[in-house]
């Protein structure tokens, strides 16, 4: 594990020194005060979303903070990479863009160890997760962004992963088994859908709403901002509210960019940054209400009982088993609730 982390963090860096400073990073390169920026930023999902909400106040706080020196421009749907996330995460590591929004679960296709904070069941709700991050995880996952040539400036949120189907309620485990749904491309996920005798499958977001149109899967899993900003309502039947995967978002910029920025500037980017996440994080919260009561308007909606949910959490202890190795001890405890 070791050995393959350190060969793709030397390749990425690698990548990103034979890279000039024009691939949607600054338009000069000395990083001096009173230097001028123009960076791209991608998120996963629809203008609609609490994600491009957030980036849209980043890169206001951004131009404001540096008197108009920085500015952002912004890309739903990972339009910079053909719509595939992890093609993006990649670019944002070789400095073909400055910055993203990218759930960890992305992150895992390329180090399994940042799926430990996905881990199913792991916190009840967001006071348990909130005090996780603050108690060593984000410090823990800026450690990991670091490696791969990235800057992690913090934690966004996607919030508590559902699950929607077009067959039938979700109360039992078995009700899952035989479903082909679409999941998360991460190894961790195809393995909790498996474990309970699903068909999961791995594909780009931006061909989810058509795939469950047509009937080529039965469902999908999401937070309720991602179903509702991406109208997912409209070709679902089934909302099954469990909160078994807590999603948080990284905020990340190229290492490389980040590292040539003036002391001042640097200091402009931390605090838009911290400024930008903490709105992001509160409008989704604040929505996710709103957002469901909508959604039951046009879906039947199951909320699992604390017994319904132990059903579940029993079910994936060999999943657990799997992992631990994986996530390394430390980054298992740093992600521990507290």
């Amino acid at each position: 594990m070791k050995k393959k982390t350190t060969l793709v963090a030397a390749a990425i860096a690698a990548s990103a020194l034979a890279l000039t400073a024009c691939s949607g990073g600054a338009s000069g390169g000395s990083g001096a005060d009173g230097e001028t920026y123009n960076w791209d930023m991608t998120i996963t999902v629809s203008e609609t979303s609490t994600w491009w909400a957030g980036a849209e106040k980043f890169a206001e706080l951004l131009d404001e903070k540096s008197d108009g020196r920085m500015t952002l421009n912004l890309f739903a749907n990972e339009q910079l990479s053909g719509g595939d996330p992890a093609a993006g995460v990649e670019m944002l590591a070789n400095g073909d863009k400055a910055f993203s929004y990218n759930s960890p679960i992305i992150y895992s296709g390329i180090d399994p160890r940042f799926s430990a904070i996905t881990a199913p069941f792991l916190y009840a709700d967001y006071e348990q997760a909130d005090a996780a991050i603050e108690g060593g995880a984000a410090e823990a996952y800026e450690g990991l962004t670091e490696e791969m040539g990235i800057k992690m400036l913090g934690f966004g949120e996607s919030g508590f992963r559902q699950i929607t189907n077009s067959k039938h309620e979700i109360v039992e485990p078995a009700d899952v088994k035989g479903l082909k749904l679409r999941v998360a491309g991460s190894d961790l996920f195809l393995d909790i859908y498996k474990e309970l005798g699903a068909d999961p499958v791995s594909m780009n977001f931006a061909e989810v709403f058509t795939s469950l149109q047509t009937g080529a899967i039965d469902g999908q899993e999401n937070p309720f901002d991602v179903i509702y900003s991406n109208g997912l309502m409209e070709v679902q039947d089934y909302l099954t509210v469990w909160n078994y995967v807590y999603d948080p978002l990284i905020l990340g910029m190229n290492l490389e960019q980040y590292e040539s920025l003036s002391d001042e500037d640097k200091k402009i980017v931390d605090e838009a940054a911290a400024e930008a996440n903490e709105y992001q994080i509160n409008l989704s919260r604040e929505r996710e209400a709103e957002q469901l009561a909508e959604m039951q308007d046009q879906m039947t909606v199951t909320e699992l009982t604390p017994e319904q949910l132990e059903a579940f959490r029993d079910a994936m202890q060999p999943v657990y088993e799997k992992y631990t190795d994986k996530w390394t001890p430390e980054l298992a405890e740093a992600v521990q609730p507290k």
